[in-house]
């Protein structure tokens, strides 16, 4: 079974686009929102069963450019 993470993503100024183009093209996310507040995009992703959920992040988002920071919400149960 998966496992259901929210990522909140903070990008450079002028930079929100590009970024969301780029998980865009990575086929990661589930579905992929622009927010207003201290974050610029929300993502829901699905965690491959037997992945760290740290390091598929790593691996799969946080090397974009654009990125200067990000929130991670874990999921437990849903209703």
């Amino acid at each position: 079974m998966s496992t259901c993470v929210f990522i909140q993503i903070r990008c450079r100024p002028g930079s929100t686009y590009k970024v969301a183009e780029e998980i865009a093209l990575r086929e990661i996310h589930s579905e992929l929102y622009s927010t207003s507040g201290d974050y610029d995009l929300l993502m829901k992703v699905y965690i491959p069963e037997g992945q760290d959920v740290g390091k598929y992040i790593n691996d799969q988002l946080l090397d974009i450019d654009g990125i200067e920071r990000s929130l991670t919400t874990m999921t437990f149960k849903v209703f």
